[in-house]
């Protein structure tokens, strides 16, 4: 589906061997990188084993990697403290919910668990991934821990998808978050892909060929500026709610039950499950209806219906999923504030939505070349330089990555 190595360039080599050296002394051994993600359809699908439509970005976590002959993972990130995790202790550690040594000690139990021998190594990360920029830059080191795993110790027997799966068993199970898989899935495989999770073991991943700057637009997220913290609640009330009507239905997922039946059940189910609950779940049927039509959309290159499509699910996000304005919030409402910006101006043309879990983090916009200029210095001086990044399509998933010859 996509190469299996990438190139480091002599300064991304440079970087990552000095920090090695600094951290660890000596020189490492190999080099492991694993891109950001950004989701183009199906926003909050994946946890109902829906549908989505998602690509890896040109933005990556990368690490220099030395196997260090001990049961301990030592991993330092720029700009972070040291991760030290004993791998002779495979199981959940109450003090590492929400921290970064759960999402090591995670992925290396399930390795385990399939038969891997996993033992201790030393990394030096660097990452243009920013924490909180709604790329996923927990999935991506997710991932690159998953691939340097099965790389340095399992022979290379995990395939993509089970490296993303690895992923989100850490992030669910040692972490404490409520995941779906697209994040780490998207990650995992690399370019730009359509994936039907309903059978969740074997989640049905195809790829799109699609060129955005054929069609005379650019790629853009926009940085909210907006705080993560104590949001963690306003995220799993999603799928926590929208699994509540499920279970009133007798069944899991939404994916499970018809759309037909739903409306049918409306009136006990808002009574048992409350209004919003029941508005997400509508967010959800067409969510999911909509990917299949963008990805038809893009491979017969139809791009205004994919435009209006990608303006349709983010009317959906904001009116019924309600992922933009956290609950309460009067004096902050970052999201909405960067959707408007993005409105104001794109003047009418392109596209912008929510992008991502919501409440905080960014906005997607389809961008016009001939605009991108203006919008560009618009959205940065009203949110902060730099709030604007424009992003292109990465081939390449988590992958081992050589230097330069």
């Amino acid at each position: 589906m996509t190469s299996s190595y990438l190139t480091l360039t002599p300064a991304q080599k440079q970087a990552l061997d000095s920090g090695f050296a600094s951290a660890f002394g000596g020189e490492p051994t190999r080099y492991f990188s694993a891109p950001g993600r950004t989701e183009i359809g199906g926003n909050h699908t994946d946890h109902q084993r829906g549908r989505v439509l998602a690509a890896a970005v040109n933005l990556d976590t990368r690490a220099a990697v030395r196997p260090n002959g001990t049961s301990t993972v030592r991993i330092l990130s720029k700009g972070y403290p040291m991760s030290v995790v004993d791998l002779t202790q495979l199981t959940p550690q109450e003090n590492e919910i929400n921290a970064t040594p759960a999402l090591i000690r995670g992925v290396c139990a399930r390795f385990a668990q399939l038969g891997c021998q996993v033992g201790g190594f030393d990394a030096y990360c660097e990452s243009t991934v920013l924490p909180g920029s709604g790329l996923s830059s927990s999935a991506a080191y997710e991932v690159l821990i998953g691939t340097i795993v099965n790389h340095l110790f399992f022979e290379g027997k995990a395939t993509q998808p089970e490296i993303a799966q690895i992923g989100q068993y850490a992030e669910n199970v040692f972490f404490g978050k409520p995941c779906g898989l697209m994040d780490q899935m998207a990650s995992a495989v690399g370019n730009l892909v359509t994936i039907d999770f309903f059978h969740k073991d074997h989640p049905v991943i195809e790829p799109v060929d699609f060129d955005f700057s054929a069609c005379g637009h650019a790629l853009c997220i926009i940085d909210s500026r907006a705080s993560h913290a104590d949001l963690t609640d306003e995220y799993a009330a999603v799928p926590g709610e929208i699994k509540a009507v499920a279970k009133c239905m007798g069944r899991e997922v939404l994916t499970q039950i018809d759309e037909a039946d739903f409306y049918g059940k409306l009136p006990e189910l808002r009574k048992a499950c409350g209004d919003r609950a029941v508005m997400r779940c509508i967010h959800f049927y067409q969510e999911n209806a909509r990917v299949p039509r963008q990805v038809e959309a893009l491979r017969s290159g139809d791009f205004d219906t994919f435009l209006r499509l990608i303006k349709e699910s983010g009317y959906s996000s904001y009116m019924y999923l309600q992922n933009v304005i956290p609950a309460g919030y009067t004096s902050h409402q970052d999201v909405a504030v960067s959707l408007a910006l993005c409105d104001h101006y794109l003047q009418g043309r392109g596209a912008y939505r929510v992008h991502g879990g919501g409440f905080a983090g960014t906005v997607q916009a389809f961008v016009p070349f001939d605009l991108l200029d203006s919008f560009r210095s618009g959205i940065d001086a009203a949110l902060g330089e730099g709030a604007c990044h424009v992003l292109s399509i990465r081939p390449q998933g988590g992958v081992e990555a050589f230097p330069q010859e």
